[in-house]
């Protein structure tokens, strides 16, 4: 018998009718063993010599924490960090063009207080377009990079 469950992200989502069409990472069937089993990390390109910048916006207002990059990739500049499960690498790009329509969506704690540090520090959240049952905005990168902050 094959048994399809609903895997739940602490109430982020919550169940609905074709729920499994717009969310299908978060199903699971028992008897199928999938082929790719969970994301391993996001990259986001960033321009050379970025690295300060991107960390007073992933760090300090994002809250992401800041993890050695193994020695063989160093050199290459760039960030990783991570923030609970979810790890985003920032890598160099020497021909940077920003990311304006592909783009992490991060499910956020204290999204209203979140957005309210953002505006103070001149970081302004666009409204996405409704999806039912989910708050979500934009807000760009120190370099024009595309992010989604979604309302768990």
């Amino acid at each position: 018998m094959r048994v399809a469950t609903l895997a739940s992200l602490a109430g982020c989502l919550k169940p609905r009718r074709f729920a499994r069409a717009h969310h299908p990472i978060l199903w699971h069937t028992a008897d199928v063993v999938p082929v790719i089993l969970a994301l391993d990390h996001v990259q986001v390109a960033i321009p050379a010599g970025g690295e300060d910048l991107a960390r007073s916006f992933y760090v300090d207002l994002l809250e992401f924490t800041e993890v050695d990059k193994p020695a063989a990739l160093a050199g290459r500049g760039g960030l990783w960090l991570s923030a609970g499960p979810v790890r985003l690498h920032l890598g160099v790009d020497d021909t940077f063009r920003p990311a304006t329509k592909a783009h992490p969506a991060f499910v956020v704690g204290g999204f209203d207080a979140l957005l309210d540090r953002l505006a103070a520090t001149g970081v302004s959240a666009r409204p996405a377009e409704e999806i039912p049952g989910l708050r979500r905005v934009h807000v760009s990168d120190p370099f024009g990079n595309r992010i989604e902050l979604i309302c768990p």
